[in-house]
């Protein structure tokens, strides 16, 4: 077997402040599960009242702790596969750099890393993008800018919505399985598909992914039995999957680690099965590229992270190497800026650019 080679790098100091009190925790770990129970539900099974969930709500959405967001499916969006980029920066300009990459509609997650490499950003070929031009001109061309390393999403195990606190009872899961929605329907292949009013309902929804039904019809001019059935059949195709938009800092995760793997390629498909069920992962992918698996986790502390290094990932007779990246600071995440632990603007306007860019093509 091949000798396992681990390269790591120590990560910055972190806060060490408790904004979350364990009902906020609890509250969390539920719309984990299901983000759209209604409160009355919520409080139901986590033993409090509602007018206790509904003001943990709004305290944690005032203090800009958590979003109840949507995603929406990649193909009303995108055009290919996402690329994760691994850059390296002249010495003192990585946030400078940063902040140029940020103006970059197509980039959904930037961090400012330790390791080798400064910065890593995830970055979605949106309609009308040409990410030929992105990734070897528009990138390179920013200054400060030494080195740009592109690696194409072959296969993603695991999304970043998956990620959740495991502090629920396995009765308390269930009863709030029964308030997730099922994917019932054929899902939508292209923007072109969804009509006008599908699509203003979308741009409602994903910026917040529990409004109601009422608020859609008030904000949309319809009846609110015409918002209900169409909101309704957007979740049930999979057009928008309702998320927790969180730091895990504020969950007691502070450590994010981007580990790429060299896998021996008959023991990727074992490994996806192992990575993609560990408490830590994020966000699991094979890619084209130096590597041929990485896993983006978060960890409670060095020690946590040593020991999924040692034993989890050592463990497993197919690795080869094992190059850790420590995020030193999240500045975007899922096209939302963070500020800290707090949430700030959100990039909008896909549905938009790619019902143009549909309408262009055709």
């Amino acid at each position: 077997m091949p000798s396992l080679t681990v390269t790591t790098r120590r990560s910055s100091a972190r806060p060490a402040a408790q904004l979350l009190d364990d009902v906020d925790l609890d509250l969390v770990a539920a719309l984990q599960i299901a983000p759209r129970t209604p409160v009355n539900a919520l409080a139901d099974v986590l033993d409090t009242s509602p007018s206790t969930v509904a003001r943990r709500l709004s305290r944690l959405r005032e203090e800009r702790l958590l979003r109840v967001v949507g995603r929406l499916d990649w193909s009303l969006i995108t055009t290919e596969n996402p690329r994760q980029l691994w850059i390296t920066c002249e010495p003192g300009r990585s946030e400078e750099v940063a902040r140029r990459i940020l103006e970059l509609t197509e980039v959904q997650t930037l961090l400012l890393t330790t390791g080798s490499a400064d910065i890593y950003c995830s970055v979605y070929p949106l309609h009308g993008t040409d990410i030929f031009a992105l990734l070897t001109r528009r990138l390179p061309g920013i200054p400060g800018i030494v080195s740009v390393e592109s690696q194409l999403v072959l296969r993603a195990y695991t999304m970043g919505q998956s990620w959740r606190l495991h502090r629920l009872s396995d009765e308390q899961t269930d009863r709030l399985r029964e308030h997730a929605v099922l994917i019932t329907r054929e899902r939508f292949t292209s923007p072109g598909q969804l009509s006008e009013l599908e699509r203003r309902t979308l741009e409602l929804m994903a910026a917040n992914g529990r409004i109601p039904a009422a608020d859609i019809a008030r904000e949309l001019d319809v009846s609110r039995s015409t918002a209900y059935r169409t909101a309704q059949s957007l979740l049930e195709c999979g057009a928008l999957r309702p998320r927790v938009d969180i730091e895990p800092a504020v969950l007691g995760f502070p450590l994010n680690a981007l580990l790429s793997l060299t896998v021996l390629p008959q023991a990727i498909p074992g490994l996806f099965d192992t990575l993609g069920s560990h408490p830590s992962a994020r966000y699991v992918s094979m890619v084209a590229g130096s590597s041929s698996v990485i896993h983006y986790g978060v960890f409670r502390d060095e020690e946590d992270l040593a020991r999924f290094i040692t034993t989890d990932l050592g463990a497993f007779p197919g690795i080869t190497t094992v190059n850790t990246c420590v995020g030193a600071r999240v500045l975007r995440r899922h096209w939302r800026a963070r500020d800290g632990v707090r949430l700030g603007e959100r990039v909008d306007g896909f549905l938009s650019r790619a019902a143009i860019g549909d309408r262009t093509i055709g």
